[in-house]
């Protein structure tokens, strides 16, 4: 039942591209896996990006933010059009960034981080000029979900000493209280940017795209466990590449984003704890390869290697430094002993 029900998912999505192009499609291929919501469609004399996903209203708030976006920056896809329930995207690329910047050095690494750094402030400047600031939904606003994201530095007790009793998850919450001000793509993962044939990167993926204080994106970047740059370069790749029409002082940006990380981090911790048990360990390359979840003990050293960094810039976050240090200990240990964490 699940294979036909992609069969009949796959062939509406060719058919809707064979009438909205005018040309029959040559050939299908899944850049993220079968599994996904996007496809790319070869023709005979281009690419194309199809995607149908479970929220139609998610498609068209992509199709509206990549038309108004566009207009003012070449930083993200085209939009070829909506038909129905299918959105159809130019394709910007399959050299993703998570896999490409694993090819250089680190002086190629860099340069990576900081085409995909100016990149996304280049998306916030016309994003401020397409006035999306007025129309977009608010993210992250409510108490609960700002209360969740604080109660899950629980999730790290397991694996390290106690919360410190310093640590004032009032004050914590108070400072990730941000009034919606500013757009963001959110979820950008390095998978989620490509690099086309003459090494021009852009970022896709709009669908989750809202109002919040802005920083929270460049966290989804450095907070990748995946992401192989060391927080204190990416710091210094911000300073560089920082955008002062985005309203902010560069201090009080990388004060908050340092806070944001920090707890950004824990959920990403969540996720690979609660995906190992699920799935047990899987490669590092596979997981690269399908933009997968950082399931893999170095992975989750990584996050917390990263957290661990950006909770000590902080007075509000600067107790739990030790607990994401003392995961680091703990996952090494789990690496060196090759024990998995997948429940009986």
């Amino acid at each position: 039942m699940e294979a036909t029900g992609k069969s009949e998912r796959l062939n509406r999505i060719v058919d809707t591209a064979r009438v909205h192009f005018g040309r029959p499609v040559c050939k299908v291929t899944a850049p993220g896996g079968e599994n996904r919501s996007s496809f790319r469609l070869h023709f005979d004399d281009m690419d194309v990006i199809a995607t149908l996903r479970p929220n139609v209203r998610r498609t068209h708030l992509e199709a509206f933010v990549l038309e108004r976006l566009r207009a003012h920056c070449d930083d993200l896809p085209e939009c070829l059009g909506v038909v129905g329930e299918v959105l159809f995207q130019s394709d910007v690329g399959g050299r993703r960034l998570n896999q490409e910047i694993m090819r250089h050095t680190e002086t190629g690494r860099l340069d990576l981080a900081a085409q995909a750094a100016a990149a996304i402030f280049r998306i916030h400047s016309a994003a401020r000029r397409a006035d999306l600031h007025q129309m977009l939904p608010h993210l992250g606003g409510s108490e609960t979900w700002i209360s969740n994201l604080v109660a899950a530095v629980d999730s790290l007790q397991p694996y390290s000493m106690g919360i410190d009793a310093r640590f004032d998850r009032a004050a914590a919450a108070e400072r990730l209280a941000c009034p919606g001000g500013q757009f963001v793509k959110w979820d950008c993962r390095s998978g989620n940017a490509a690099l086309d044939r003459a090494g021009r990167l852009r970022w896709f993926d709009f669908e989750y795209c809202g109002l919040r204080h802005g920083a929270e994106d460049f966290a989804w970047l450095i907070g990748d466990e995946a992401w192989p740059i060391a927080p204190d370069q990416m710091v210094d790749v911000m300073i560089d590449a920082f955008d002062p029409g985005c309203g902010h002082r560069i201090d009080t940006y990388l004060d908050y984003l340092s806070v944001y990380l920090t707890f950004h981090c824990v959920q990403r911790f969540k996720l690979i704890v609660k995906e190992a048990r699920t799935r047990g360990w899987l490669s590092k390359a596979r997981v690269r390869k399908y933009d997968d979840a950082g399931v893999h003990p170095e992975f989750a050293m990584q996050i917390c290697s990263v957290g661990a960094y950006f909770a000590a810039q902080s007075p509000v976050t600067a107790p739990l430094a030790r607990n994401f240090e003392g995961a680091v200990d703990s996952f090494r240990e789990i690496l060196r002993e090759g024990r998995s964490l997948k429940s009986a």
